[in-house]
């Protein structure tokens, strides 16, 4: 399974955001979600779901080893390892690889599906390979 993004059904209502951090941190907090919706105004106006798209930079470029895929293709770190180094942040194309200030390691999307289950549009949803 992988996530599919089509952009322009997006409504920017954010459910995805929500559920991800509910799922991960137990709160709602959008800035800790592990994918990103992007608004662009002023007109038309317009919003672009951006999520990991497993493309592995993020491990081939984590000098201590930290980062290693799952049998699902999630990159998933592990924080007895990590070190905080943010260089998987820097490695990310995407930008949906980030730190924030509460969290133990820097934030990946490990493909809980979860955001595709509440995305009412079909911006946002789950696909075989």
């Amino acid at each position: 399974m992988k996530i599919k993004v089509t952009k322009e059904k997006c409504t920017g209502c954010r459910l995805c955001q929500q559920i991800c951090t509910i799922e991960h941190f137990e709160e709602i907090n959008p800035k800790k979600a592990a994918l990103a919706i992007e608004p662009h105004f002023p007109e038309p106006g317009y919003f672009v779901p951006k999520v990991c798209v497993q493309c592995g930079k993020c491990m081939e470029a984590c000098p201590v080893g930290a980062i290693s895929r799952q049998d699902n293709g999630a990159y998933v770190i592990d924080p007895e390892t990590c070190t905080d180094c943010g260089m998987c942040v820097e490695a990310c194309p995407f930008g949906v690889v980030f730190t924030h200030p509460t969290a133990a390691t820097p934030i990946i999307c490990n493909f809980c599906m979860k955001c595709t289950e509440v995305c009412n549009t079909g911006a946002i949803v789950a696909v075989d390979e």
